[in-house]
């Protein structure tokens, strides 16, 4: 028997909350990656990890709270543990390969188009490795064009976002990025979900597990707060922030870079003063 598929129970709030935790995924990721890149003093394995954290993380968030919304009206539908954790672990491993190739690599054409292949491919593996732990009496069939489709959208995206972290320099730039990878994302896990046709099973027992509801809240609570945490980490950090773009802003009349505040921020050079001024040594400037 065909089951009935309704991709959007609650309305438009899943996906817009999907689409936005994406993008703030997406944000964090491009900065921290950014952040490795432009900055020599970066501990880059740090930042690069921590961008691939924030990706992965926010990903794998927007395709459970996707998945609040996906229901089967002839059939109750639960998830497996197990598989739905692999599936984050997954979408991490991959693309942290990726942001590690492009962050060692440079932007070199190789760079990215591998880099953009393997990140793509994990965002789709951890797609249909989250859609394997769902669990109901049936199964799931797939149209194989669909499929194809949903991951050249993700490989697309995944390339696009890696090139957008070594070449984009400034915030707003940066930021508009990361809104048209969360576009792209959140579209390929639609696009996914439309290849998707269920036939239930008459004859099947009680799905054992938990419902969506009680298993998915508290499993993305973790991802949640996490993201949160790298968006303290980066409002305060002013580099990671405005990027080096912004940061080097021409010097200002009396002197000083424009938007430089922080102690020991590099003065363009007067003359006779050839150094960095430090915090306590006194600014005697010519008059």
């Amino acid at each position: 028997m065909q089951g009935t598929v309704d991709g959007f129970t609650y309305g438009a709030v899943t996906p817009v909350v999907a689409f936005l935790m994406a993008c703030l995924g997406s944000a964090l990721g491009l900065r921290c990656t950014t952040r490795s890149l432009r900055h020599e003093r970066s501990w880059k394995p740090g930042w690069l990890a921590l961008g691939a954290l924030s990706i992965g993380s926010g990903i794998w968030t927007m395709h459970f709270i996707a998945m609040i919304g996906f229901s089967v009206e002839e059939a109750p539908i639960s998830y497996d543990k197990l598989t739905t954790v692999a599936s984050l672990a997954v979408a991490i491993v991959m693309v942290g390969i990726g942001v590690f190739i492009v962050g060692y690599r440079g932007a070199t054409t190789a760079a990215l188009l591998s880099a953009g292949v393997i990140t793509g491919l994990g965002v789709a593996a951890m797609h249909y490795l989250g859609m394997a732990g769902m669990e109901l009496q049936g199964h799931l069939e797939y149209n194989v064009t669909t499929v194809t489709l949903s991951i050249v959208i993700a490989v697309v995206a995944a390339t696009a976002a890696l090139w957008a972290a070594v070449s984009v320099h400034g915030f707003l730039a940066s930021l508009g990025a990361s809104l048209v990878m969360g576009i792209a994302v959140t579209g390929m896990h639609y696009v996914g979900m439309l290849a998707i046709s269920v036939h239930l099973q008459e004859d099947a027992g009680t799905v054992s597990g938990s419902s969506p509801t009680s298993l998915l809240f508290p499993m993305l609570l973790g991802p949640a707060v996490f993201l949160v945490l790298s968006g303290v980490v980066v409002m305060f950090d002013p580099l990671l922030v405005l990027g080096e773009g912004d940061w080097n802003q021409p010097a200002t009349a009396g002197g000083a870079p424009a938007g430089a505040t922080t102690a020991g921020a590099r003065i363009p050079a007067q003359p006779g003063r050839q150094h960095d001024i430090s915090p306590s040594e006194p600014r005697n400037w010519p008059h």
